[in-house]
């Protein structure tokens, strides 16, 4: 467990396998930083999930729009929502997209991210510039590896809850 020396700009999620650690990066992407607290005290993030998971590259969630389908989970539709907040404006920085980083999705407009994001599996260069970095995995790296592939899975894994560290 890596240790928290900000509380306030740490997320816990919780996925099957353990704890993941994200580390906000609020000096480079303030309101992204924000956005994600703002829905993970809300507790809209928690049981969405992993809709779009690609081997070699990167894990992406947080539809929260389409979060509780057990029902009616229809997988052309994951994926394609998000919260109902504003959507934010890019906030790109030098920051690269390597192995770990929290990254914001978004359609083809650069100032549409929402409450979607990526975790990286490995560095993803060619993404520097165009999609905004938010955080980093400083613990749990393992337990995000282990989140199963497809587009969309099959039987997807879902965050079974996300918190801010000084909340939990």
């Amino acid at each position: 467990m890596a240790e928290i020396t900000d509380p306030e700009n740490t997320i816990l999620m919780e996925l099957k396998d353990g704890t993941v650690t994200i580390e906000l990066m609020p000096k480079i992407a303030p309101e992204h930083c924000a956005r994600m607290k703002e829905l993970a005290r809300a507790g809209a993030y928690d049981n969405v999930a992993f809709h779009r998971v690609i081997d070699g590259f990167m894990a992406q969630t947080g539809d929260v729009e389409h979060a509780n389908m057990e029902k009616d989970y229809n997988p052309r539709r994951a994926g394609t929502g998000g919260s109902d907040l504003p959507d934010l404006k890019a906030e790109f920085s030098k920051i690269p997209h390597d192995r770990g980083t929290l990254g914001a999705a978004r359609s083809q407009n650069p100032n549409s991210a929402n409450s979607q994001f990526f975790i990286n599996f490995k560095d993803n260069h060619f993404l520097n510039g165009q999609y905004t970095v938010y955080g980093r995995v400083i613990s749990g790296m393992e337990h995000v590896d282990a989140i199963t592939r497809g587009e969309p899975p099959a039987n997807p894994d879902r965050m079974i809850s996300v918190r801010v560290a000084s909340d939990a």
